[in-house]
């Protein structure tokens, strides 16, 4: 997640704000992603740890597994094309998820579904305008508002991005509700090397209206290199991959 491949540095050219939005997110995608992660709940009187790993295939194909707690291990995601699925092994049972399920809190954290699932595009289904530039932890960044597009179906009413004009990392993002509220901000940092990439090893989430709690996302591996088949995206293989 959060990636940079070898663009050449936004000061040597004229970039819109979709094109910029576009090169950030094709960095953060990939083509073929594998990721191990390890996510802390942070609250008040506790905390809690899940760990994670995601396939990615384009936009088209995400699944996730959760490796623990031994409660939720085995649980998966999937997302294919835009048909939508949980399997919940300690019911067996296969759920599909709509779309009025992607603003909710995914497995108890301050991420969301779509975060995970990423039923929406911050490319196709909101609109761009890029503002000043401004520094995010002394570093040089576009800043840019994302609006819906009038019939996308999205969770949020307005995204805020920071994009390292450098390389096109987003340092920082801010997600508003529909009557312009700040419901949650997301800050990446400890850029590291991973192959020919660099991107964030840790991600935090914090609730505007809960500023003593937050969820913090650790990778602890990122492989961009291995090969995945549209087959590997299967409602079988949720149930057997490991």
């Amino acid at each position: 997640m959060w990636a940079q491949t070898g663009a050449p540095a936004a000061g040597t050219q004229t970039l819109s704000a979709t094109e910029i939005v576009r090169r950030s997110e094709e960095n953060r995608r990939g083509e073929n992603v594998y990721t191990e992660t390890r996510m802390t709940l942070v609250r008040p009187t506790w905390t809690r740890e899940i760990g994670l790993k995601t396939w990615e295939k384009g936009e088209k194909y995400t699944l996730t597994l959760i490796t623990s707690p031994a409660r939720e291990k085995g649980q998966a995601f999937l997302k294919r094309g835009k048909d939508l699925w949980n399997w919940q092994p300690s019911i067996e049972r296969m759920i599909k998820m709509s779309s009025s399920m992607m603003g909710q809190s995914w497995m108890g954290s301050d991420f969301t579904n779509d975060d995970f699932i990423r039923e929406s595009s911050s490319v196709n289904d909101y609109t761009h305008h890029l503002e000043k530039e401004e520094k995010v932890r002394e570093v040089e960044c576009y800043k840019v508002v994302l609006t819906p597009k009038e019939k996308a179906a999205v969770v949020w009413g307005k995204v805020v991005m920071w994009i390292s004009t450098a390389d096109f990392i987003a340092l920082k993002m801010a997600f508003y509700d529909e009557d312009n509220k700040l419901v949650n901000t997301l800050n990446a940092y400890d850029v590291k090397t991973y192959g020919r990439r660099r991107l964030p090893s840790r991600l935090e989430v914090v609730p505007a209206d809960k500023p003593n709690q937050k969820t913090v996302m650790v990778v602890e591996k990122h492989d961009f290199d291995t090969p995945l088949e549209d087959s590997f995206f299967s409602q079988q293989n949720m149930q057997r991959v490991k």
